[in-house]
């Protein structure tokens, strides 16, 4: 510490910290921030388009964006990867249906239980 020269030390800051990035590769991090392919409403098939949307990227959008076409919320959207549209953001109808057969026998099993035991 006390016999290194500033040029020492200016080199130990650059193997800390590394080096600065340049403008492109700023420039190409954020874009690799955003899925660049296309964002599908499950419910009526609405195609987001930045341009309509202020420029704005899908994840940008807050939680209260809603589908223009529909109103659907934000989390009913799919990423579109060529002719096939992914789960949406809530997770798509699985826990919907498995809640509601999970409901339903757990009906059948109460009724039974009562009919037997009141």
């Amino acid at each position: 510490m006390f016999g290194q020269t500033s040029v020492d030390r200016n080199l130990e800051l650059e193997m800390v910290f590394g080096n600065k990035k340049t403008k492109t590769q700023k420039d190409v991090e954020e874009v690799s921030k955003y899925w660049q392919g296309d964002w599908v409403c499950k419910d009526c098939g609405y195609i987001y388009n930045r341009a309509e949307c202020a420029g704005m990227y899908f994840e940008e959008q807050g939680a209260g964006f809603r589908c223009p076409q529909c109103s659907g919320p934000r989390r009913r959207y799919a990423k579109k990867v060529g002719d096939v549209v992914g789960t949406t953001l809530d997770g798509g109808d699985a826990p919907i249906l498995l809640f509601s057969f999970g409901g339903v026998i757990a009906t059948i099993i109460f009724g039974i239980w009562a009919t037997q035991n009141l």
